[in-house]
């Protein structure tokens, strides 16, 4: 099981994209026990984006949770909270070949250490990809 800390460090270097790219602000690190670990990035506007990790699963989920009046929209709102999954499923299949190697010369020099890192590494690759071409 990756520890805490590992993951939180390995989040913050592999998302940093959010920072440097798209405005966003690290706000959040949060444990629960050695079960759930949660990053989360906010542009202070109108997103959250939150990373984490289940640990008991070793499921990484990446969610966009949309904000009104600073309030965080429900988890379960498919109209204001969108999972990385299906961003993935709608917007990757419109890119083209280009745009794909621009993303993985982006990501070049990670090296993961084991299969939770890969999954992590593999949702910041998606996540940018589709931000690059989320229309807002």
């Amino acid at each position: 099981m990756i520890k805490e800390e590992t993951f939180t460090d390995f989040v913050t270097k592999t998302f940093k994209f959010l920072q440097t790219e798209f405005q966003y602000e690290l706000s959040k690190r949060e444990v629960n026990g050695n079960v759930f670990y949660d990053v989360e990035y906010t542009d202070n506007k109108s997103k959250i984006i939150s990373i984490s990790l289940e640990t008991i699963e070793n499921y990484v989920r990446v969610i966009i949770f949309t904000l009104d009046k600073g309030k965080r929209s429900d988890y379960d709102d498919n109209s204001k909270t969108f999972h990385l999954r299906n961003l993935t499923d709608k917007h990757l299949k419109t890119l083209d070949k280009a745009e794909f190697e621009n993303n993985h010369r982006h990501f070049k020099d990670f090296e993961t250490k084991d299969k939770t890192e890969k999954m992590i590494l593999k949702s910041a690759k998606d996540l940018r990809l589709c931000l690059k071409n989320i229309n807002d």
